[in-house]
């Protein structure tokens, strides 16, 4: 099994490490790379990672990464996005702050995210999330600087809920967290993310 783990910024080394942990806790031979140009498109499953969604959106696109990567999605590729990754996937994506925001997206999934919900990078925080859904418990995860999934419409499906937002969603071979699965003490999100790409 080979999973990609997009590395232009963010926390790719994070979930480059948490992603093989979850394979050694599964028994699986897997290698984990980074995805920086097309040709390293040749995976079984994509990570996007947190980070600035922004500049995630505009280096993919200059590297001229965005479009055959939603082909690949559309075709059926399994894709993490967390955080940032989250707000790449939405196919409706607004700031708090300034409503509408122009940036390059991947938009494919059913969700309406809110970038910087909570505020900026001091309201970051922990908090306890029922991954009951997935296999897991009530885990402590991070949310930095998190977006908030507001709305899940079409084939979306929300499996986790924070006070009165979605935390985590799923869409056929996509999966969005607005939380930070790779700072976490668990495993489970990225295990899921696996059993997902063996199906």
């Amino acid at each position: 099994m080979k999973i990609g783990v997009l590395a232009y910024q963010g926390s790719f080394e994070e979930h480059a490490l948490q992603t093989k942990r979850a394979l050694d806790k599964l028994k699986i031979d897997g290698e984990v790379i980074a995805v920086k140009r097309v040709n390293d498109l040749d995976v079984d499953g994509v990570i996007i990672p947190g980070g600035e969604s922004t500049t995630i959106g505009i280096v993919a696109q200059r590297m001229g990464l965005l479009e055959p990567l939603k082909e690949k999605i559309m075709e059926g590729l399994p894709v993490l996005g967390t955080c940032a990754g989250a707000i790449m996937l939405a196919k409706e994506v607004s700031d708090a702050k300034v409503g509408k925001k122009s940036q390059p997206l991947i938009g494919v999934m059913d969700i309406s995210v809110i970038r910087n919900y909570y505020g900026r990078q001091r309201e970051s925080f922990e908090a306890n999330v029922d991954l009951r859904s997935i296999g897991g418990g009530i885990e402590k995860v991070v949310f930095i600087r998190a977006p908030a999934i507001v709305k899940v419409f079409g084939n979306a499906k929300s499996l986790s809920q924070f006070k009165d937002v979605h935390v985590m969603v799923q869409e056929n071979n996509l999966l969005a967290t607005t939380f930070h699965p790779e700072l976490s003490g668990t495993t489970i999100v990225h295990e899921y993310f696996i059993s997902m790409i063996k199906k």
